[in-house]
């Protein structure tokens, strides 16, 4: 399939670069693989991080860009992610971090490329049930800061997923997004008895 990644603001490029180069933060980053990694680190696969906020009233998603991502790789693995964030100066390197979320990108994007149809790889968080998801945007020249998913769009949860949501299966915005709507909606508080 032809997976599209947007490209990346350069000014969130050059800070990850220079964040690279700059032995004190990579040292002050607290990511083990990053600082024992052999040869050089390159940032590659700017992903738009997008943060979903709730649902409005016509039950559209309501989302917002919060950052840009890249996977940092040594060799022929990623071995943590930089992430980027927009200040009133422009784009700034946040910080650097690994965990799980590193490989399950990789191995989402991976199965990504299987698909048939053509999409624009993109992530969205869904901080209510600490769940993060590689969303194929249907739209390959759409500008990957802005928009909202379409109900045909298709999001592909990362490991570790919340229980009773399959990782790396793709699901339909329209299919999985009332699932995450009812699991973050809070329950109604129980009254008292009288």
């Amino acid at each position: 399939m032809p997976l599209h990644v947007p490209p990346a603001p350069a000014p969130a490029l050059r800070s990850v670069l220079t964040a690279l180069g700059s032995p004190t933060a990579v040292r002050e980053a607290r990511t083990p693989s990053l600082l024992n990694a052999q040869g050089p680190a390159t940032p590659e696969l700017p992903l738009p991080v997008h943060v979903l906020d709730g649902i409005d009233a016509a039950g559209a998603p309501a989302t917002r860009l919060a950052g840009w991502r890249f996977l940092i790789r040594c060799g022929d693995r990623a071995v943590a992610a930089a992430e980027t964030m927009l200040t009133p100066d422009g784009w700034a390197f946040s910080h650097f971090f690994e965990g799980p979320y590193i490989t399950s990108t990789e191995q989402a994007l991976r199965q990504a490329e299987t698909i048939q149809q053509p999409c624009q790889a993109r992530l969205l968080s869904i901080p209510g049930l600490y769940m993060l998801t590689l969303w194929l945007h249907g739209d390959c020249a759409a500008d990957g800061a802005t928009g909202q998913p379409a109900a045909t769009d298709l999001l592909v949860p990362l490991a570790p997923a919340p229980p009773g949501i399959a990782a790396y299966r793709p699901y339909r915005v329209a299919d999985l997004l009332p699932v995450l709507t009812h699991r973050v909606t809070p329950a109604p508080l129980l009254s008292s008895p009288a």
